[in-house]
Protein backbone atom coordinates (compact mmCIF):
# COMPACT_ATOMS: atom_id res chain seq x y z
CA UNK A 1 0.00 0.00 0.00
CA UNK A 2 2.76 2.40 0.80
CA UNK A 3 4.81 1.28 -2.35
CA UNK A 4 1.57 2.31 -4.56
CA UNK A 5 0.61 5.58 -2.35
CA UNK A 6 4.53 6.73 -3.25
CA UNK A 7 3.82 5.69 -7.18
CA UNK A 8 0.82 7.66 -7.15
CA UNK A 9 2.70 10.80 -5.62
CA UNK A 10 5.64 10.27 -7.82
CA UNK A 11 3.42 9.97 -10.91
CA UNK A 12 1.36 13.24 -9.63
CA UNK A 13 4.25 15.74 -9.38
CA UNK A 14 5.81 14.55 -12.83
CA UNK A 15 2.54 15.31 -14.78
CA UNK A 16 1.24 18.54 -12.48
CA UNK A 17 3.44 20.23 -10.63
CA UNK A 18 6.45 20.10 -13.23
CA UNK A 19 4.50 20.25 -16.23
CA UNK A 20 7.89 22.34 -17.54
CA UNK A 21 10.41 19.46 -17.29
CA UNK A 22 8.14 17.10 -18.66
CA UNK A 23 8.39 19.28 -22.23
CA UNK A 24 11.87 19.91 -21.84
CA UNK A 25 12.37 15.88 -22.02
CA UNK A 26 10.07 15.65 -24.56
CA UNK A 27 11.61 18.16 -27.12
CA UNK A 28 15.30 18.05 -25.52
CA UNK A 29 16.37 20.82 -23.32
CA UNK A 30 15.93 23.86 -22.63
CA UNK A 31 18.04 26.91 -23.57
CA UNK A 32 18.91 27.05 -20.08
CA UNK A 33 19.88 23.51 -19.37
CA UNK A 34 22.42 23.93 -22.26
CA UNK A 35 23.53 26.98 -21.46
CA UNK A 36 24.25 25.60 -17.91
CA UNK A 37 25.34 22.63 -19.69
CA UNK A 38 28.30 24.81 -22.23
CA UNK A 39 29.24 26.29 -18.47
CA UNK A 40 30.02 22.71 -17.30
CA UNK A 41 32.40 22.23 -20.48
CA UNK A 42 35.07 25.31 -20.66
CA UNK A 43 34.90 25.62 -16.53
CA UNK A 44 39.02 24.67 -16.84
CA UNK A 45 39.13 27.24 -19.88
CA UNK A 46 40.28 30.53 -18.74
CA UNK A 47 39.32 32.28 -21.64
CA UNK A 48 36.87 30.44 -22.89
CA UNK A 49 34.94 30.90 -19.22
CA UNK A 50 35.99 34.58 -19.59
CA UNK A 51 34.31 34.84 -22.84
CA UNK A 52 31.41 33.44 -21.39
CA UNK A 53 30.70 35.98 -18.21
CA UNK A 54 31.57 38.65 -20.16
CA UNK A 55 28.45 38.06 -22.42
CA UNK A 56 26.07 36.87 -19.30
CA UNK A 57 23.77 39.81 -17.97
CA UNK A 58 25.61 40.93 -14.79
CA UNK A 59 22.24 42.75 -13.50
CA UNK A 60 23.92 45.31 -11.11
CA UNK A 61 26.59 46.53 -9.76
CA UNK A 62 25.96 47.54 -6.08
CA UNK A 63 29.32 48.50 -4.61
CA UNK A 64 31.10 51.02 -6.31
CA UNK A 65 33.02 54.09 -5.28
CA UNK A 66 33.44 56.01 -8.83
CA UNK A 67 36.94 57.50 -8.21
CA UNK A 68 38.47 54.03 -7.53
CA UNK A 69 36.35 52.57 -10.49
CA UNK A 70 38.04 54.51 -12.97
CA UNK A 71 41.18 52.56 -14.63
CA UNK A 72 44.42 54.39 -13.73
CA UNK A 73 45.47 54.85 -17.31
CA UNK A 74 42.72 57.03 -17.31
CA UNK A 75 43.47 58.77 -13.86
CA UNK A 76 46.81 59.30 -14.96
CA UNK A 77 45.60 61.07 -18.21
CA UNK A 78 43.13 63.67 -16.33
CA UNK A 79 46.04 64.71 -14.10
CA UNK A 80 47.98 64.99 -17.98
CA UNK A 81 45.10 67.37 -18.75
CA UNK A 82 44.95 69.09 -15.56
CA UNK A 83 48.76 69.93 -15.62
CA UNK A 84 49.19 68.32 -12.17
CA UNK A 85 52.81 67.27 -11.10
CA UNK A 86 53.24 64.79 -8.93
CA UNK A 87 55.90 64.20 -5.69
CA UNK A 88 58.66 61.55 -6.74
CA UNK A 89 58.61 60.38 -3.32
CA UNK A 90 55.17 59.80 -2.22
CA UNK A 91 54.18 59.49 -6.16
CA UNK A 92 51.13 61.88 -4.51
CA UNK A 93 49.56 64.08 -7.21
CA UNK A 94 49.57 67.98 -6.20
CA UNK A 95 48.16 70.62 -7.69
CA UNK A 96 49.62 72.17 -11.07
CA UNK A 97 51.89 75.23 -11.16
CA UNK A 98 50.61 78.78 -10.86
CA UNK A 99 48.93 80.18 -13.70
CA UNK A 100 52.01 81.79 -15.26
CA UNK A 101 53.36 77.92 -16.39
CA UNK A 102 55.75 77.47 -13.82
CA UNK A 103 57.64 74.71 -13.45
CA UNK A 104 57.08 72.26 -10.69
CA UNK A 105 58.51 72.03 -7.18
CA UNK A 106 61.81 70.42 -6.36
CA UNK A 107 60.91 66.74 -6.07
CA UNK A 108 58.24 66.73 -8.22
CA UNK A 109 58.01 66.58 -11.52
CA UNK A 110 54.77 67.49 -14.04
CA UNK A 111 52.42 65.11 -14.70
CA UNK A 112 52.56 64.81 -18.32
CA UNK A 113 56.70 63.07 -18.62
CA UNK A 114 54.72 60.10 -18.12
CA UNK A 115 53.88 60.68 -22.13
CA UNK A 116 57.48 60.28 -22.87
CA UNK A 117 58.56 58.35 -19.81
CA UNK A 118 57.13 54.79 -19.36
CA UNK A 119 59.54 54.26 -16.47
CA UNK A 120 57.46 56.81 -15.11
CA UNK A 121 54.16 55.90 -16.18
CA UNK A 122 54.76 52.87 -14.84
CA UNK A 123 55.73 53.99 -11.58
CA UNK A 124 52.42 55.73 -11.11
CA UNK A 125 50.58 53.23 -12.66
CA UNK A 126 51.83 50.79 -9.51
CA UNK A 127 51.70 53.91 -6.61
CA UNK A 128 47.93 54.26 -7.84
CA UNK A 129 46.95 51.12 -8.21
CA UNK A 130 47.51 47.03 -6.91
CA UNK A 131 49.30 46.37 -9.97
CA UNK A 132 52.35 44.19 -9.39
CA UNK A 133 52.38 45.16 -5.58
CA UNK A 134 53.98 42.78 -3.41
CA UNK A 135 53.92 43.70 0.12
CA UNK A 136 56.90 44.71 2.38
CA UNK A 137 57.55 47.39 4.39
CA UNK A 138 53.70 48.50 3.47
CA UNK A 139 50.84 45.85 4.36
CA UNK A 140 48.76 45.30 1.12
CA UNK A 141 45.87 46.99 3.00
CA UNK A 142 47.78 50.05 3.47
CA UNK A 143 49.09 50.40 0.13
CA UNK A 144 45.41 49.84 -1.27
CA UNK A 145 43.64 52.66 0.91
CA UNK A 146 46.63 55.00 0.14
CA UNK A 147 46.46 54.84 -3.53
CA UNK A 148 43.09 57.72 -3.09
CA UNK A 149 44.83 60.04 -1.19
CA UNK A 150 47.92 59.38 -4.01
CA UNK A 151 45.59 60.14 -7.21
CA UNK A 152 42.11 62.68 -5.45
CA UNK A 153 43.38 65.70 -7.13
CA UNK A 154 43.00 63.83 -10.83
CA UNK A 155 39.20 62.95 -9.69
CA UNK A 156 38.05 66.24 -9.89
CA UNK A 157 35.90 64.91 -13.44
CA UNK A 158 33.08 63.29 -12.22
CA UNK A 159 31.44 63.29 -14.94
CA UNK A 160 33.76 62.28 -17.22
CA UNK A 161 34.43 59.36 -14.76
CA UNK A 162 30.78 58.27 -14.97
CA UNK A 163 31.00 58.05 -18.31
CA UNK A 164 34.11 55.92 -18.56
CA UNK A 165 32.75 53.71 -15.80
CA UNK A 166 28.89 53.29 -17.10
CA UNK A 167 30.95 52.61 -20.74
CA UNK A 168 32.95 49.67 -19.62
CA UNK A 169 30.42 47.87 -17.52
CA UNK A 170 27.69 48.53 -19.91
CA UNK A 171 30.06 46.61 -22.33
CA UNK A 172 30.24 43.71 -20.17
CA UNK A 173 26.44 43.67 -19.48
CA UNK A 174 25.70 45.06 -16.61
CA UNK A 175 22.47 46.88 -16.37
CA UNK A 176 22.49 48.94 -13.55
CA UNK A 177 25.19 51.06 -11.77
CA UNK A 178 25.05 52.43 -7.82
CA UNK A 179 28.26 54.34 -7.63
CA UNK A 180 29.23 56.07 -4.59
CA UNK A 181 30.17 59.76 -4.57
CA UNK A 182 30.35 62.43 -1.96
CA UNK A 183 29.46 66.42 -2.79
CA UNK A 184 30.09 69.51 -1.54
CA UNK A 185 32.79 68.37 1.40
CA UNK A 186 34.29 72.33 2.13
CA UNK A 187 30.95 73.50 2.88
CA UNK A 188 30.10 70.63 4.66
CA UNK A 189 32.90 71.02 6.77
CA UNK A 190 32.61 74.99 7.48
CA UNK A 191 28.76 74.52 8.54
CA UNK A 192 29.73 71.81 10.65
CA UNK A 193 32.65 73.23 12.63
CA UNK A 194 30.57 76.31 12.66
CA UNK A 195 27.05 74.22 14.91
CA UNK A 196 29.49 71.94 16.37
CA UNK A 197 28.45 68.91 17.84
CA UNK A 198 25.41 68.05 20.16
CA UNK A 199 24.39 64.87 21.66
CA UNK A 200 20.85 65.85 21.12
CA UNK A 201 20.67 64.59 17.50
CA UNK A 202 17.15 66.53 16.65
CA UNK A 203 18.63 69.81 17.67
CA UNK A 204 21.65 69.09 15.96
CA UNK A 205 19.44 68.87 12.90
CA UNK A 206 17.65 71.61 13.41
CA UNK A 207 20.84 74.24 13.58
CA UNK A 208 22.41 72.35 10.56
CA UNK A 209 18.61 72.96 8.75
CA UNK A 210 18.63 76.71 10.07
CA UNK A 211 22.48 77.14 9.47
CA UNK A 212 22.41 76.61 5.68
CA UNK A 213 22.33 72.99 4.87
CA UNK A 214 19.29 73.50 1.94
CA UNK A 215 21.77 75.23 -0.10
CA UNK A 216 24.10 72.40 0.09
CA UNK A 217 21.65 70.13 -1.09
CA UNK A 218 20.82 72.64 -3.70
CA UNK A 219 24.34 72.45 -4.64
CA UNK A 220 25.01 68.96 -5.15
CA UNK A 221 22.10 68.47 -7.04
CA UNK A 222 23.31 71.17 -9.51
CA UNK A 223 26.87 69.74 -9.85
CA UNK A 224 25.07 66.66 -10.10
CA UNK A 225 23.42 68.00 -13.18
CA UNK A 226 26.78 69.58 -14.84
CA UNK A 227 28.06 65.55 -14.45
CA UNK A 228 25.49 64.02 -15.98
CA UNK A 229 25.42 66.68 -18.75
CA UNK A 230 28.97 66.35 -19.17
CA UNK A 231 28.23 62.37 -19.57
CA UNK A 232 25.74 62.17 -21.75
CA UNK A 233 27.70 64.85 -24.23
CA UNK A 234 31.21 62.72 -23.98
CA UNK A 235 28.91 59.54 -24.61
CA UNK A 236 27.26 61.04 -27.56
CA UNK A 237 23.41 59.81 -25.97
CA UNK A 238 20.33 60.17 -27.35
CA UNK A 239 22.14 59.86 -31.36
CA UNK A 240 22.93 57.99 -33.33
CA UNK A 241 26.59 57.19 -32.09
CA UNK A 242 25.58 57.10 -28.42
CA UNK A 243 27.65 54.75 -26.75
CA UNK A 244 27.07 51.63 -24.55
CA UNK A 245 27.01 53.65 -21.39
CA UNK A 246 24.24 55.61 -22.12
CA UNK A 247 21.48 53.02 -21.43
CA UNK A 248 22.56 52.31 -18.38
CA UNK A 249 20.76 52.86 -15.26
CA UNK A 250 22.41 54.79 -12.90
CA UNK A 251 21.99 56.21 -9.35
CA UNK A 252 24.40 57.93 -6.94
CA UNK A 253 24.60 56.31 -3.25
CA UNK A 254 26.13 59.62 -1.24
CA UNK A 255 29.24 58.52 0.53
CA UNK A 256 30.38 59.71 4.02
CA UNK A 257 33.77 59.74 5.89
CA UNK A 258 33.69 57.87 8.57
CA UNK A 259 37.15 58.62 10.83
CA UNK A 260 36.40 62.01 11.29
CA UNK A 261 34.83 64.73 13.83
CA UNK A 262 30.81 63.80 15.02
CA UNK A 263 29.76 66.91 13.71
CA UNK A 264 31.56 66.22 10.44
CA UNK A 265 29.89 62.95 10.06
CA UNK A 266 26.64 63.98 10.96
CA UNK A 267 26.66 66.70 8.60
CA UNK A 268 27.30 64.56 5.97
CA UNK A 269 24.59 61.82 7.08
CA UNK A 270 22.46 64.50 6.91
CA UNK A 271 22.89 65.62 3.60
CA UNK A 272 22.87 62.05 1.96
CA UNK A 273 19.59 61.75 3.39
CA UNK A 274 18.17 65.33 2.60
CA UNK A 275 19.25 64.42 -0.93
CA UNK A 276 17.34 61.30 -1.09
CA UNK A 277 14.41 63.43 -0.14
CA UNK A 278 14.84 66.04 -2.55
CA UNK A 279 16.61 64.30 -6.03
CA UNK A 280 15.59 60.50 -6.83
CA UNK A 281 18.97 60.31 -8.68
CA UNK A 282 20.23 59.40 -4.91
CA UNK A 283 19.06 56.25 -3.50
CA UNK A 284 21.27 55.44 -0.61
CA UNK A 285 23.86 56.22 2.25
CA UNK A 286 27.04 54.68 3.01
CA UNK A 287 30.20 55.32 5.79
CA UNK A 288 33.64 55.02 4.04
CA UNK A 289 37.07 54.95 4.66
CA UNK A 290 39.11 52.55 6.56
CA UNK A 291 36.57 50.81 9.25
CA UNK A 292 39.86 50.38 11.45
CA UNK A 293 40.69 53.80 11.64
CA UNK A 294 41.05 54.87 15.40
CA UNK A 295 38.22 57.35 14.63
CA UNK A 296 35.89 54.88 13.06
CA UNK A 297 36.63 52.60 15.91
CA UNK A 298 35.98 54.77 18.49
CA UNK A 299 32.84 56.53 16.97
CA UNK A 300 31.60 53.28 15.55
CA UNK A 301 28.64 53.07 17.91
CA UNK A 302 27.19 56.32 17.60
CA UNK A 303 27.34 56.53 13.92
CA UNK A 304 25.15 53.93 13.97
CA UNK A 305 22.88 55.31 16.13
CA UNK A 306 23.14 59.02 13.84
CA UNK A 307 21.79 56.87 11.22
CA UNK A 308 19.19 54.94 13.13
CA UNK A 309 18.14 58.82 14.29
CA UNK A 310 17.88 60.24 11.09
CA UNK A 311 16.27 57.00 9.31
CA UNK A 312 13.17 57.98 11.80
CA UNK A 313 13.06 61.32 10.05
CA UNK A 314 13.65 60.03 6.91
CA UNK A 315 11.33 56.06 6.61
CA UNK A 316 11.89 56.08 3.17
CA UNK A 317 15.58 56.44 2.73
CA UNK A 318 17.74 53.57 2.12
CA UNK A 319 21.31 52.34 4.08
CA UNK A 320 23.80 50.15 2.47
CA UNK A 321 26.78 50.14 5.25
CA UNK A 322 30.97 49.08 5.30
CA UNK A 323 30.89 46.80 8.16
CA UNK A 324 32.84 43.85 8.82
CA UNK A 325 35.76 45.15 6.51
CA UNK A 326 37.97 43.87 9.21
CA UNK A 327 40.14 41.04 10.33
CA UNK A 328 41.68 39.63 13.78
CA UNK A 329 45.11 41.86 13.63
CA UNK A 330 43.61 44.48 12.15
CA UNK A 331 41.56 45.55 14.95
CA UNK A 332 41.60 44.64 18.44
CA UNK A 333 39.29 41.62 19.19
CA UNK A 334 36.32 43.62 20.83
CA UNK A 335 35.91 45.38 17.58
CA UNK A 336 35.39 41.52 15.43
CA UNK A 337 32.33 40.86 17.56
CA UNK A 338 29.90 43.45 17.07
CA UNK A 339 30.28 45.60 14.02
CA UNK A 340 27.71 43.88 11.17
CA UNK A 341 25.25 43.13 14.21
CA UNK A 342 25.14 46.83 14.74
CA UNK A 343 24.97 47.92 11.32
CA UNK A 344 21.73 45.91 10.74
CA UNK A 345 20.23 45.95 13.77
CA UNK A 346 20.91 49.61 14.78
CA UNK A 347 21.31 51.09 11.82
CA UNK A 348 18.81 49.27 10.19
CA UNK A 349 20.95 48.94 7.65
CA UNK A 350 19.35 47.12 4.13
CA UNK A 351 22.60 46.05 2.55
CA UNK A 352 26.47 45.35 4.16
CA UNK A 353 29.45 45.85 2.25
CA UNK A 354 32.03 43.22 2.98
CA UNK A 355 30.94 41.64 6.05
CA UNK A 356 34.25 39.53 6.12
CA UNK A 357 34.39 39.52 9.81
CA UNK A 358 31.10 37.58 10.51
CA UNK A 359 32.44 34.33 11.80
CA UNK A 360 33.53 36.67 14.67
CA UNK A 361 30.47 38.06 15.62
CA UNK A 362 28.52 37.55 18.96
CA UNK A 363 26.14 34.37 17.92
CA UNK A 364 27.10 34.11 14.40
CA UNK A 365 24.37 31.84 13.26
CA UNK A 366 21.66 34.16 15.09
CA UNK A 367 22.93 36.57 12.95
CA UNK A 368 23.56 35.20 9.88
CA UNK A 369 19.56 33.89 10.81
CA UNK A 370 18.61 37.50 11.60
CA UNK A 371 19.83 38.61 8.01
CA UNK A 372 18.39 35.81 5.99
CA UNK A 373 14.94 36.75 7.42
CA UNK A 374 15.32 40.54 6.94
CA UNK A 375 16.77 40.03 3.57
CA UNK A 376 20.15 41.80 3.96
CA UNK A 377 21.82 41.62 0.96
CA UNK A 378 26.18 41.12 1.10
CA UNK A 379 28.15 43.42 -1.74
CA UNK A 380 30.71 40.75 -1.97
CA UNK A 381 33.88 42.58 -3.94
CA UNK A 382 35.85 39.42 -3.76
CA UNK A 383 39.03 40.96 -4.95
CA UNK A 384 39.19 43.47 -3.13
CA UNK A 385 38.60 41.77 0.11
CA UNK A 386 42.02 39.49 -0.64
CA UNK A 387 43.73 42.31 -1.58
CA UNK A 388 43.03 44.76 1.69
CA UNK A 389 42.67 41.57 4.06
CA UNK A 390 44.15 38.76 2.55
CA UNK A 391 41.08 36.78 2.71
CA UNK A 392 39.73 34.63 0.12
CA UNK A 393 38.25 31.04 -1.17
CA UNK A 394 37.73 28.90 2.15
CA UNK A 395 38.71 31.44 4.40
CA UNK A 396 35.79 33.96 2.96
CA UNK A 397 32.26 33.72 4.11
CA UNK A 398 30.39 33.60 0.69
CA UNK A 399 29.41 30.16 1.04
CA UNK A 400 28.59 31.01 5.11
CA UNK A 401 25.93 33.99 3.71
CA UNK A 402 24.53 31.36 1.16
CA UNK A 403 24.35 28.30 3.45
CA UNK A 404 22.71 30.68 5.23
CA UNK A 405 19.94 32.08 2.91
CA UNK A 406 21.71 35.12 2.53
CA UNK A 407 21.06 37.16 -0.15
CA UNK A 408 24.47 37.48 -1.52
CA UNK A 409 25.56 39.84 -4.75
CA UNK A 410 28.94 40.21 -6.34
CA UNK A 411 30.53 43.82 -6.82
CA UNK A 412 34.03 45.43 -7.23
CA UNK A 413 34.33 48.08 -4.92
CA UNK A 414 37.45 49.86 -6.64
CA UNK A 415 37.84 48.29 -9.78
CA UNK A 416 40.32 51.08 -10.99
CA UNK A 417 42.77 50.24 -7.85
CA UNK A 418 42.04 46.70 -8.01
CA UNK A 419 42.56 46.48 -11.95
CA UNK A 420 39.72 43.92 -12.29
CA UNK A 421 36.26 44.20 -13.60
CA UNK A 422 32.84 42.50 -12.32
CA UNK A 423 33.32 39.82 -15.40
CA UNK A 424 36.43 39.31 -12.65
CA UNK A 425 34.22 38.37 -10.01
CA UNK A 426 31.84 36.40 -11.16
CA UNK A 427 35.24 34.54 -12.95
CA UNK A 428 36.60 34.07 -9.24
CA UNK A 429 33.57 33.36 -7.80
CA UNK A 430 32.57 30.29 -10.59
CA UNK A 431 36.52 28.94 -10.19
CA UNK A 432 36.40 28.91 -6.43
CA UNK A 433 33.27 28.03 -5.32
CA UNK A 434 32.32 25.72 -8.48
CA UNK A 435 29.00 27.53 -8.73
CA UNK A 436 26.86 26.34 -11.65
CA UNK A 437 24.64 28.84 -13.99
CA UNK A 438 21.61 28.63 -11.58
CA UNK A 439 23.72 30.09 -9.04
CA UNK A 440 25.80 32.66 -11.23
CA UNK A 441 21.60 34.03 -12.48
CA UNK A 442 20.59 34.14 -8.65
CA UNK A 443 23.28 36.06 -8.16
CA UNK A 444 22.92 38.33 -10.69
CA UNK A 445 19.27 38.80 -9.92
CA UNK A 446 20.07 39.32 -6.38
CA UNK A 447 21.93 42.29 -7.04
CA UNK A 448 18.54 44.08 -9.10
CA UNK A 449 16.37 42.98 -6.52
CA UNK A 450 18.43 44.97 -4.00
CA UNK A 451 19.02 47.99 -5.76
CA UNK A 452 17.55 50.91 -4.19
CA UNK A 453 15.46 51.64 -7.30
CA UNK A 454 11.88 53.02 -7.00
CA UNK A 455 8.94 50.69 -7.33
CA UNK A 456 7.43 47.04 -7.01
CA UNK A 457 9.51 44.14 -7.70
CA UNK A 458 8.89 41.58 -10.74
CA UNK A 459 9.41 39.26 -8.25
CA UNK A 460 6.33 37.70 -5.88
CA UNK A 461 8.37 37.56 -2.66
CA UNK A 462 12.09 38.59 -1.80
CA UNK A 463 14.68 36.32 -2.96
CA UNK A 464 12.16 33.93 -4.29
CA UNK A 465 12.31 34.42 -8.16
CA UNK A 466 8.62 33.99 -8.70
CA UNK A 467 6.87 35.95 -11.25
CA UNK A 468 4.90 38.67 -8.97
CA UNK A 469 0.98 38.08 -9.82
CA UNK A 470 0.53 41.01 -12.36
CA UNK A 471 3.15 38.77 -14.28
CA UNK A 472 2.33 35.12 -13.52
CA UNK A 473 1.05 34.13 -16.72
CA UNK A 474 3.75 35.57 -19.03
CA UNK A 475 7.07 34.11 -19.00
CA UNK A 476 9.72 35.68 -17.69
CA UNK A 477 11.75 38.29 -20.16
CA UNK A 478 9.17 37.72 -23.09
CA UNK A 479 8.66 40.14 -25.81
CA UNK A 480 5.17 40.87 -25.45
CA UNK A 481 3.90 40.52 -21.73
CA UNK A 482 -0.06 40.88 -20.81
CA UNK A 483 -1.55 43.90 -19.92
CA UNK A 484 -1.49 43.31 -16.25
CA UNK A 485 2.32 42.63 -16.51
CA UNK A 486 2.99 45.53 -18.66
CA UNK A 487 1.42 48.42 -16.23
CA UNK A 488 3.64 46.59 -13.24
CA UNK A 489 6.59 47.40 -16.04
CA UNK A 490 5.25 50.84 -16.47
CA UNK A 491 4.76 51.91 -13.08
CA UNK A 492 7.88 50.35 -11.19
CA UNK A 493 11.68 51.52 -12.40
CA UNK A 494 12.97 48.19 -10.58
CA UNK A 495 10.30 45.89 -12.21
CA UNK A 496 11.55 46.73 -15.61
CA UNK A 497 15.07 46.65 -15.12
CA UNK A 498 14.70 43.46 -13.73
CA UNK A 499 12.56 42.49 -16.97
CA UNK A 500 15.05 43.86 -19.16
CA UNK A 501 17.25 41.62 -17.41
CA UNK A 502 15.52 38.41 -17.98
CA UNK A 503 15.50 39.47 -21.83
CA UNK A 504 19.19 39.61 -21.63
CA UNK A 505 19.09 36.37 -20.12
CA UNK A 506 16.53 34.43 -22.92
CA UNK A 507 18.91 35.86 -25.94
CA UNK A 508 22.00 34.83 -23.65
CA UNK A 509 20.85 31.23 -23.59
CA UNK A 510 19.54 31.49 -27.09
CA UNK A 511 23.51 32.20 -27.93
CA UNK A 512 24.57 29.72 -26.32
CA UNK A 513 22.29 26.87 -27.16
CA UNK A 514 23.15 23.70 -28.48
CA UNK A 515 27.61 25.02 -28.17
CA UNK A 516 27.12 22.39 -25.18
CA UNK A 517 29.65 19.52 -25.49
CA UNK A 518 30.25 16.03 -24.25
CA UNK A 519 32.71 17.11 -21.08
CA UNK A 520 35.95 15.76 -21.47
CA UNK A 521 37.69 13.67 -18.86
CA UNK A 522 39.93 16.54 -17.81
CA UNK A 523 36.95 18.88 -16.93
CA UNK A 524 35.01 16.64 -14.67
CA UNK A 525 38.45 15.76 -13.03
CA UNK A 526 38.90 19.40 -12.39
CA UNK A 527 35.44 19.97 -11.35
CA UNK A 528 35.84 16.86 -9.54
CA UNK A 529 38.79 17.89 -7.43
CA UNK A 530 38.67 21.55 -7.68
CA UNK A 531 38.39 22.96 -3.84
CA UNK A 532 38.64 26.45 -3.14
CA UNK A 533 42.09 27.90 -1.41
CA UNK A 534 42.66 28.77 1.94
CA UNK A 535 43.75 32.21 3.50
CA UNK A 536 46.14 34.90 1.59
CA UNK A 537 49.45 35.08 4.03
CA UNK A 538 50.11 38.94 4.85
CA UNK A 539 52.05 40.80 7.31
CA UNK A 540 50.49 42.58 10.54
CA UNK A 541 48.25 45.26 8.71
CA UNK A 542 48.52 48.92 9.95
CA UNK A 543 46.12 51.45 10.12
CA UNK A 544 46.47 53.95 7.52
CA UNK A 545 44.78 57.25 7.63
CA UNK A 546 44.20 58.61 4.02
CA UNK A 547 40.71 57.88 3.04
CA UNK A 548 38.27 56.49 0.46
CA UNK A 549 36.43 59.40 -1.90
Amino acid sequence: MKRTKLSFLIVFALLFMAPSAAQATASGPSAEARTAGYLDTIRAKRAKLRAFLKAMPKGADLHNHLSGAVPTETLIRYAVNDRLCIDTTTFTATPAPAATGGPCPTGQRPVADSNTDPAFFAQIVRAWSMQGFQPGTESSHDHFFATFGKFGLATSRKGDMLAKVTNINARQHVLYLETLVSRQGDAVRALAEKVGFDPSFAALRRRLLEGGLPAMVAAASADTDADLTRYKHLLRCGTPRAEPGCAMVVRYDYQVSRATKPEIVFTNLLLGFELQRRDPRYVGVNLVQPEDDPVALRDYTLQMRMIQYLRTVYPSAHVTLHAGEIVSGLVPAADLRSHIRQAVEIAGAERIGHGVDVAGEISGGQLLAEMARRHVLVEVPLTSNAQILGVFGAAHPFVNYRDAGVPVALATDDAGVERIDLTHEYQLATTQYRLDYSDLKTLSRASLEHAFLPGASLWRSRDNYRLARACAADQPGQRSPGRACRALLRHSTKALTEWKLERAFRAFEQHWRGREKRPKAADVRHRINARPVGVMATQPLARPALLRS
